[in-house]
């Protein structure tokens, strides 16, 4: 005769992942939560494409530029039209009492050399001499990885990619 009672483990369940004693860095607990808005030179420009000085700066100073306060600006021009470094300097007086960040890049750039500077200016102090996996995520920019990377490298005892379960080795001391 068949004894079908199941055995009982007197052991509690184990959850390796934490006890393996990997610690996780989410590169999105560095993203910027700055705003990030365009600001389009063409808007300004006579006929969408020439810098007529007197028109420019009429049209600039009949910006309403509080809209940007606060907010990190990436100034750009959507049209093919050359524009001299004093229509730069000229729309930078006017939003540096309102953006905090100004920058000749579109907000895509802009997010990134952001994200990067959050990075590069954290307190890692957290992770030395310890192992630690940089969480994967196909949507980051692999920058942010080869950042990550170097600034862990010198502090960690091992640096991972991937997830505490199952992490990709890159480096053991």
């Amino acid at each position: 005769m068949c004894d079908c009672t199941p055995v009982m483990s007197q052991d509690p369940f184990i959850n390796k992942a934490k006890a393996s004693g990997i610690i996780a860095l989410d590169l999105l607990d560095y993203k910027p939560t700055t705003e990030i808005v365009e600001l389009d030179i063409k808007d300004h420009l006579f006929m969408g494409m020439i810098v007529k000085e007197k028109e420019f700066k009429e049209s600039i100073a009949a910006t309403d530029f509080s809209l940007y306060d606060g907010k990190a600006v990436g100034i750009i021009c959507s049209t093919d039209a050359i524009i001299p470094p004093w229509a730069y300097m000229f729309i930078m007086e006017k939003l540096s009492a309102y953006a905090v960040y100004v920058d000749l890049n579109n907000a895509q750039t802009i997010l990134l050399d952001l994200w990067k500077r959050r990075l590069t200016y954290a307190d890692l102090k957290q992770y030395k001499d310890q192992k630690v996996v940089v969480r994967a995520n196909a949507d980051h920019d692999p920058v942010l990885y080869l950042l990550a990377a170097g600034l862990l490298k010198p502090l960690v005892k091992s640096l991972m990619y991937g997830e505490i379960g199952l992490p990709k080795v890159i480096f053991k001391k």
